[in-house]
C-alpha cells in the first residue's frame, strides 16, 4: 500500500491561486484581538455612549498622526451605530454597503478597498466578513443586533482610554510649546532691540556683527523645530545670547554715551493727535516788554530823569537753545525757511499734510521719517532737549539728505554724533545748510552797492 508524504497532502490542500481573501498582518491580528475582548458596557454605564468614544478618538486624533481623511472615515461609520449597540452582550458593528460608502466619501473602488485596510492597519475598525463578501446585517424587534457583517467598532472603545491620555498630553505638549515660542519672540525681540541700539551708538565690532548673525540662523532654525524638548533647549540658548549681548552693551554704553543730569524726555512731541505743548511760559502782562518811543527820548526840559530800566540778562547759548518754543509760523530758523529745507531734503515731503507747511508741520515730518533712518525714539527725544524740536528736526533733514555711501555705520549712527555734539556745544548747523546750498547750486551771492 501506497503512503503519500505530508509533502504531497500539503501540497494539495493549499491553493496555488489567490483566494481573494484578505491578507492577514501583525496590525489586523493585534486590531482582531482587541475586538475579541470587547463585551460591551453594563447599562447605564456612561461608556456605552458611542459618541463619547467618537469623541475621544476625535480630540487624539491630532497628536496620533490620524489625518482628516481618517477622521471623516470613522465620523461617517459612528451615524450608522447605536446606543444599544454598545451594551453588554453586544457589539457594535455597521454595515453601509460599498457602493455607499465610495458615494458618501467621494472614492473609487480602489481607494475605498486601500481606506478600509488603512483604518484595519492602525487599530480602528476589524472587518467581520460574511460568506459570500456581503455586507449587512439584522435587528430584533428592539433594534438589538441578532446578525451583522461589515466594520466592527469594538477597538475604538477598547482603545478610548488610550485616546483620552492622548489628547490630555497633547494639549499640555501643544500648551509648553506655545509658551516656548512667545519666549522666544520676546528674546528675540529684545536682543534686536540692542542690535538697533548698538549701530544707533556706532558700535562696529565685528562682534556685534557675528552676534546679529548667530542671532538670526538661531531663531530661523526655531521656527523649524516642533517638539518641546529641542525647542526649550533653542530658545534657552538664545535667551543666554540675549542676556550676554545685554550685559555687554551696559558695560560699553558709560564709554560712549556721556552722562547728563537732565531726564531725557521719551516722548518729546506727545501723541500725534495731541495739540502740540509748549514749555515756555508767556508773559503775565505783554506791555512790561514793549518799549514806547516816548520813553526812550530825553525828558523834557525841567522834568524829571527817569529811572534806569535795569538791563535785560541774555540767556547762555545752550539754554537759549534749550529755552526755544516751537514756531507757530513759516519763518526761519538758522535763517533757512521751511520750504527751502523741503527743497534740499525731499525725503520730508511725503510725510507733510500740507503744501505750505509751518515748523510744527516739519518736526511731525520729521518724526516719522526718522523710522526710515533708523533713529529710535529715545534718542530723537535726546535731539529734541539737546538741540529744540525745529533744530533737530532741520539736522534729521540733513541726515536724510546725505548718500548712503557716505555713513560709516549707519544714518542712527551719525545722527547720534550730532546729538553729542549739540550737548558738546560744538555742532554748527547753520554751517552744514550753508554747504547743503552749495552743492545744490542755490546759493545767491549779493553784491555789495557801489560807494
Amino acid at each position: 500500500m501506497e503512503t503519500e508524504s505530508a509533502r504531497e497532502v500539503h501540497g494539495r490542500a493549499v491553493p496555488k491561486g489567490p483566494s481573494g481573501l484578505r491578507r492577514l498582518s501583525p496590525a489586523m491580528l493585534e486590531t482582531d484581538k482587541l475586538a475579541r475582548g470587547f463585551t460591551g458596557k453594563p447599562e447605564g454605564d456612561g461608556l456605552q455612549k458611542p459618541g463619547q468614544v467618537l469623541a475621544a478618538f476625535k480630540a487624539a486624533a491630532p497628536y496620533m498622526d490620524f489625518g482628516p481623511r481618517i477622521v471623516h472615515a470613522i465620523d461617517w461609520l459612528f451615524t450608522f451605530t447605536q446606543p444599544q449597540d454598545w451594551m453588554e452582550g453586544s457589539h457594535p458593528i455597521v454595515w453601509p454597503s460599498a457602493a455607499l460608502q465610495r458615494q458618501a466619501l467621494d472614492l473609487g473602488v480602489t481607494q475605498a478597498k486601500a481606506l478600509n485596510r488603512l483604518l484595519v492597519e492602525l487599530g480602528l475598525v476589524v472587518m467581520k466578513d460574511s460568506p459570500n463578501g456581503k455586507r449587512f446585517g439584522r435587528r430584533d424587534a428592539k433594534r438589538r443586533i441578532i446578525e451583522a457583517y461589515g466594520f466592527d467598532l469594538a477597538p475604538l472603545a477598547a482603545r478610548q482610554a488610550e485616546f483620552e491620555a492622548a489628547a490630555v498630553a497633547g494639549r499640555a505638549e501643544r500648551e509648553c510649546i506655545r509658551r516656548l515660542r512667545r519666549r522666544a519672540t520676546i528674546a528675540r525681540n529684545g536682543l534686536t532691540q540692542i542690535l538697533e541700539t548698538a549701530g544707533e551708538i556706532g558700535f562696529t565690532d565685528p562682534d556685534w556683527q557675528r552676534l546679529a548673525q548667530e542671532a538670526g540662523e538661531l531663531g530661523r532654525s526655531l521656527l523649524k523645530m516642533e517638539g518641546s524638548d529641542e525647542l526649550e533647549f533653542g530658545v534657552a540658548l538664545l535667551e543666554r545670547r540675549q542676556l550676554e549681548a545685554r550685559e555687554w552693551l551696559e558695560s560699553l554704553l558709560p564709554q560712549a554715551v556721556p552722562e547728563t543730569p537732565e531726564s531725557v524726555d521719551s516722548d518729546p512731541l506727545g501723541s500725534e493727535n495731541r495739540p502740540h505743548q509748549y514749555t515756555y511760559k508767556p508773559a503775565l502782562n505783554p506791555e512790561q516788554d514793549t518799549v514806547v518811543a516816548s520813553e526812550e527820548g530825553s525828558a523834557p526840559a525841567g522834568g524829571d530823569v527817569p529811572a534806569q530800566v535795569p538791563p535785560v540778562t541774555q540767556p547762555a547759548p545752550q539754554e537759549a537753545a534749550h529755552a526755544q518754543p516751537a514756531r507757530t509760523d513759516n519763518g526761519t530758523v538758522l535763517r533757512i525757511s521751511t520750504d527751502e529745507l523741503i527743497t534740499l531734503a525731499p525725503r520730508l515731503r511725503p510725510y507733510l499734510r500740507t503744501s505750505a507747511p509751518s515748523w510744527p508741520d516739519i518736526v511731525d515730518a520729521a518724526d516719522f521719517l526718522r523710522h526710515d533712518l533708523g533713529v529710535s525714539r529715545p534718542l530723537w527725544g535726546e535731539a529734541c532737549l539737546a538741540m529744540g524740536r525745529e533744530q533737530a528736526a532741520i539736522a534729521l533733514a540733513i541726515v536724510s539728505a546725505k548718500p548712503a555711501g557716505h555713513f560709516t555705520s549707519s544714518p542712527g549712527g551719525y545722527f547720534h554724533g550730532m546729538v553729542a555734539k549739540a550737548r558738546a556745544g560744538t555742532l554748527n548747523l547753520d554751517r552744514t545748510v550753508w554747504g547743503m546750498r552749495a552743492r545744490a547750486g542755490t546759493v545767491v551771492v549779493r553784491r555789495s552797492c557801489p560807494q
